[in-house]
């Protein structure tokens, strides 16, 4: 059964069952306790909590799963990947575990036709499930209990509950008897049924985490896993012989001019690299099409970390030429009918794996540069062991695989020190984790606060796109994540209203600001407006008049200048976003924003900076399109009918069923839930102040809108006119008048220049011809004046060159911006001794109050004493004299 079967079957028997079959969420999700979508129940979070009523009791979806917690397991194994779609069926509140487990059976054994008798079945320890499955003909010897293997959690706080899984046994082949809790190769886990019933809370520092209590209904999460579903349907070995990754496979192979070590062979270090490349560009793919980038840290360096596991291990395989190209282009080919993202998003997959290939190939020589240098240290010094330390700063700063610095260091007899590189590792590890925990921790304690005063009062009513104002009851003050009765003038508070005409930020705009007035009288000042949890506005106020309680009628007022202000920057932005990708080409999309009053930043991908003749030709067709004054036109429909009409959704935003879609003309269309003018002449004009890179194949445009551009504008011709004032001619002029001024004043500094290397050349000359002869060799200490650092070492330099082949020191120094200069120069033929230039103003240093520098045949050195610089050269003299005669 080829993989679209297996997915149509699936999808087909649940919606023939009552259930809503629901889109995949992006790999970037919005829950901000999670990188990256690990699990089909992550989009569906809000419900199991009761935070957002679902419009649906039951829904079926195929989920873009990432992990990499089995990330070394990938090619070892079997069935390990760190990308795979995860077909699952949900129940919110209505069916439990008889029924789930019933659905499970019935398909597995008549939809797919897999032989009973090879069906193993775990429950966890404390769970009644066994009897239901012992009810459907499940017999008691296949069905094992376990403890933590059966009960399941995102590895954060959230929902949480017991688990069955469904386990296949592939045959002794694979290996050995005696079910799941024996041999997870030979009984592969399929089908996890997790009874979806409990709240987890944050783990401590034994890993271990509290149950904090029930859901407030149980619910059914399961996830069946397509690879190996496939993989057993399709009668091979492992994932990536499937039709998911066999075509990759095939290029991986053709790349590395040999074939993959076929079934049955061994797990060797080759064959572990075939699939790890052919695995991690599948994962690669999926990452870029949803919108992740190659970065330093967060889901950025999960993706940066499988392209450099991936290169490393073609490397492995003897392939020196690109191979992420030609491998996520064949995952395209084969999948991108399925997943129509990845051929949406051909163009930016390509560019940015081929630039992160060739960066992390040029880290590659630096890392084997700084660890010949390293490996040459150690053997200078007659160790065998190459430091923890530095196979540490290998790959935590230069990105160098601690698996190549331990190769190299075998190849040339040594060995590293694995224990201190583990203790490093693990002390940042825990920083970071550290770090996350308790920005999480926040997070998860002021969403359990918004999540009491939901419950108890339901979502905010949001008029705020038809009218600025409105009546309103205040429903909870929060100070300091706790829920306070009222509060006193002066206080900075949260505030929740019943109903509220104020935007919470979200898409990049910016959250409304304006006043709140209390029927007791009492005036705040609405600073800025937030979402809490999803349809649920926090106001940020503080109380300028009076005392404000909770159950106040109020009046809310939004600031209505600022919100046009910041409905022109949200229009412009739509349009920019259409004239970039028209511009440099459709891989150039938003990445991310910022639209608020009179400005706007935009981030978007692309692989080089935009040339300025390309940022003014953006501006024009900017200006243009909003300068014809096109409708702009809000309707609202489903996401599939939306998506079809070529609507844009944003990397990384998190769609209802129901969107609402935003068009300006016929040119841009997004799904947007922001406010924006009634039409494009309104939100210009556009000024672009400039663009930069803001992280690896990311850049960002920052522009002004409105009034504000004009303000701009006029400040630039006021500035040109007081340029060409000063410049005594006319505005138009000013260029070509100030490009021949600089010309003028570059020639006659060049002159300047060749002026002043003359009466350095006569002044050493000067200076050698006065050296004193001491034991030894020669001297020269002189006080010169009007020169600065540079020239008197440039002096000294060429004094000590003028005396040739003799033992010589020069010492030079200057008064210069009230400190006292000294320079020191040794003539090659002292050099040649193994002497070194700075000893002999160590001394002289001191006197000035400063200290020596420099290497080699030259030296400097200053102090805050110029007063005392004759007595410093008198005494750098004595020590020349000194080591001279020695």
């Amino acid at each position: 059964m080829r993989s679209t079967q297996i997915r149509s079957t699936f999808l087909d028997f649940f919606t023939s069952r009552g259930h809503r079959h629901v889109p995949s969420s992006p790999l970037i999700p919005s829950d901000p306790t999670l990188l990256l979508a690990n699990a089909g129940m992550n989009q569906f979070k809000p419900y199991f909590l009761g935070e957002v009523t679902p419009e649906y009791p039951r829904a079926t979806t195929i989920q873009k799963c990432a992990r990499t917690s089995d990330i070394d397991n990938v090619g070892r194994t079997n069935r390990h990947a760190t990308f795979f779609e995860m077909m699952g069926n949900f129940s919110f509140g209505d069916y439990f575990k008889a029924d789930a487990i019933a659905y499970a059976w019935e398909l597995l054994t008549q939809g797919y036709n897999l032989e009973k008798d090879r069906l193993w079945i775990t429950v966890h320890h404390d769970d009644e499930a066994e009897q239901l499955w012992r009810k459907i003909g499940v017999p008691a010897e296949r069905i094992q209990r376990l403890g933590a293997d059966n009960f399941w959690d995102m590895g954060v706080p959230g929902p949480c509950g017991p688990c069955s899984e469904v386990n296949y046994d592939r045959g002794p082949a694979f290996g050995r008897e005696g079910g799941p809790a024996v041999d997870g190769e030979r009984y592969v886990e399929i089908w996890n049924l997790v009874f979806m019933q409990s709240m987890r809370g944050e783990d401590d520092d034994s890993g271990t985490f509290p149950i904090l209590g029930d859901l407030a209904q149980q619910s059914i999460d399961t996830g069946l896993g397509l690879d190996r579903l496939a993989a057993i349907l399709q009668d091979v070995e492992n994932v990536c012989s499937t039709d998911l990754l066999l075509p990759t496979l095939t290029t991986v192979q053709e790349l590395a001019g040999r074939d993959y070590p076929g079934s049955g062979s061994a797990v060797g270090e080759e064959k572990v690299s075939f699939q790890v490349v052919s695995e991690h560009a599948r994962s690669i793919a999926y990452l870029i099409a949803d919108g992740v980038l190659p970065a330093k840290d967060g889901r950025g360096y999960v993706l940066r970390r499988l392209m450099r596991r991936a290169i490393r291990h073609a490397r492995m395989l003897g392939i020196d030429q690109p191979v992420l190209a030609p491998a996520t282009a064949s995952v395209i080919a084969n999948l991108g009918d399925v997943w129509p993202e990845l051929a949406g998003q051909a163009s930016l997959i390509e560019q940015v794996v081929t630039a992160e290939e060739e960066s992390f190939t040029r880290t590659l020589t630096q890392g084997t540069r700084l660890l010949n240098a390293a490996i040459t240290r150690s053997r200078g010094s007659r160790s065998t062991t190459l430091t923890g330390e530095t196979a540490f700063e290998l790959h935590d700063t230069y990105g160098f695989p601690v698996e190549l610095t331990i190769e190299a260091a075998r190849d040339a007899g040594l060995t590293v020190d694995e224990d201190r590189f583990t203790t490093l590792l693990a002390e940042q590890q825990r920083r970071a984790k550290a770090g996350g925990k308790a920005r999480t921790a926040e997070a998860l304690r002021r969403q359990d606060v918004y999540r009491e005063l939901s419950s108890r009062h339901g979502r905010t009513d949001f008029v705020g796109y038809d009218r600025l104002d409105t009546e309103a009851t205040v429903l909870g003050l929060i100070s300091e994540g706790t829920v306070v009765p009222g509060t006193d003038q002066g206080s900075t508070v949260e505030l929740v209203l019943d109903r509220s005409p104020f935007y919470a930020e979200s898409g990049g705009q910016v959250g409304d600001t304006g006043t709140i007035r209390a029927a007791s009288g009492a005036l705040l000042d609405v600073l800025d407006t937030k979402l809490g949890l999803e349809g649920f506005h926090v106001h940020t106020v503080l109380v300028r008049e009076g005392e404000i309680r909770s159950g106040e009628q109020a009046e809310a007022l939004v600031d209505g200048p600022r919100r046009d202000a910041v409905a022109r920057s949200h229009s412009a932005t739509h349009v920019l976003h259409a004239m970039l990708r028209r511009t440099l080409g459709d891989h150039a999309r938003q990445h991310g924003s910022l639209v608020d009053a009179g400005r706007l930043r935009f981030d978007f991908a692309h692989f080089s900076a935009v040339d300025p003749a390309q940022l003014a030709a953006v501006q024009s067709l900017v200006n243009d399109h909003l300068l014809d004054d096109p409708e702009v036109r809000i309707w609202h429909a489903t996401r599939s009918e939306a998506e079809a009409a070529g609507a844009t959704a944003l990397f990384g935003e998190k769609y209802s069923d129901h969107v609402r879609i935003v068009d300006i003309g016929d040119f841009s269309r997004e799904l947007c839930g922001g406010t924006h003018v009634p039409h494009g002449a309104n939100a210009g004009p556009v000024r672009i102040l400039g663009e930069a890179s803001i992280g690896s194949n990311l850049r960002r445009i920052e522009a002004l809108t409105g009034r504000d551009a004009l303000t701009y504008h006029d400040t630039e011709r006021r500035l040109l006119e007081e340029l060409s004032t000063l410049l005594g001619t006319r505005p138009q002029d000013a260029p070509d008048t100030l490009r021949k001024r600089l010309d003028t004043l570059a020639a006659a500094q060049q002159e300047l220049a060749r002026l002043r290397d003359a009466e350095l050349r006569t002044r050493a000359q000067q200076l050698a011809a006065s050296a004193r002869t001491v034991p030894g060799g020669r001297i020269v200490t002189e006080r010169v004046t009007g020169l600065g650092p540079g020239e008197l070492r440039t002096l000294a330099t060429d004094t000590a060159d003028l005396l040739g082949s003799d033992h010589a020191v020069v010492v030079l120094g200057s008064e210069h911006g009230g400190k006292a200069l000294l320079a020191a120069a040794i003539t090659p033929s002292l050099h040649a001794t193994g002497t070194q230039a700075s000893p002999f103003l160590t001394v002289a240093a001191r006197t000035v109050g400063g200290g020596a520098g420099g290497n080699g045949p030259t030296s400097s050195a200053g102090g805050r004493r110029p007063e005392v610089l004759d007595e410093a050269l008198t005494i750098a003299a004595q020590d020349a004299a000194q080591a001279l005669g020695q």
